[in-house]
């Protein structure tokens, strides 16, 4: 029996893929969708990447390099992330999905990490950009590191913003070498929150799997 997941966000194929691998069925809500009426359908949340988070929604003028803020898809994955933690469900949070999670928690980002001195390349996000794989280290008693049997991953990177600072309730469990905040967890909930994009290696790499196969063996049926 497949445990159906919902899952959000853009160029999908990588991500129905691991999820499909891992046992879910898996389920693309439209943002005209009832939160609510989605997740009491599903047994987990992955939300995955796509455009930047609103500044607005923390506190910040609109950098020139931020882009494809739609604030309907904002207030709707936002709507799935409550719904599905109020719920109990396990949360899956991809790239745009951590930057989501780190919002909804109070917490706000940096816009264009290329200005930042120090910053390693992340890759480029969004159409025509590009992947770049570095090492990630993970915190030794994270459920990050867990899930990884590992306490350093290779990741591959697609991003151009990064968490700035952390949402109330949240612990960074991962950094890149730069100290770019690249893993999430929450205090008191089952939420497993990466900056990079697992799914790109995922059918290769054990390790990037074994974060799919986590939320839909966490997941409620």
């Amino acid at each position: 029996m497949r445990v159906p997941v919902a899952l959000t966000g853009k160029r999908l194929d990588g991500y129905l893929a691991a999820l499909t691998r891992a046992g879910a069925s898996v389920i693309v809500p439209a943002i005209t969708d009832d939160p609510g009426a989605v997740l009491d359908e599903v047994g987990a949340l992955v939300l995955g990447g796509g455009p930047d988070v609103d500044p607005a929604r923390y506190g910040q003028d609109r950098h020139p390099e931020t882009y494809g803020a739609d604030d309907a898809t904002d207030r709707f994955d936002i709507a799935l992330l409550e719904g599905a933690l109020d719920r109990g469900l396990p949360v899956l949070a991809i790239c745009r999905g951590l930057q989501v999670l780190n919002v909804a928690f109070g917490g706000s980002l940096h816009q264009h990490i290329p200005e930042a001195p120090g910053v390693e390349p992340h890759g480029r996000p969004g159409p025509g950009g590009h992947a770049l794989a570095h090492r990630v280290a993970v915190e030794p008693d994270s459920l990050l590191a867990a899930t990884f049997g590992a306490t350093e991953v290779r990741a591959s990177c697609h991003h151009h913003q990064s968490v700035a600072r952390v949402g109330a309730g949240l612990r960074v469990v991962a950094r890149g070498a730069d100290g770019i905040v690249e893993g999430l967890e929450a205090a008191d909930a089952w939420i497993l929150a990466v900056q990079w994009h697992p799914e790109d290696t995922a059918p290769t790499d054990r390790q990037q799997q074994a974060l799919f196969d986590a939320v839909v063996a966490r997941a409620r049926v």
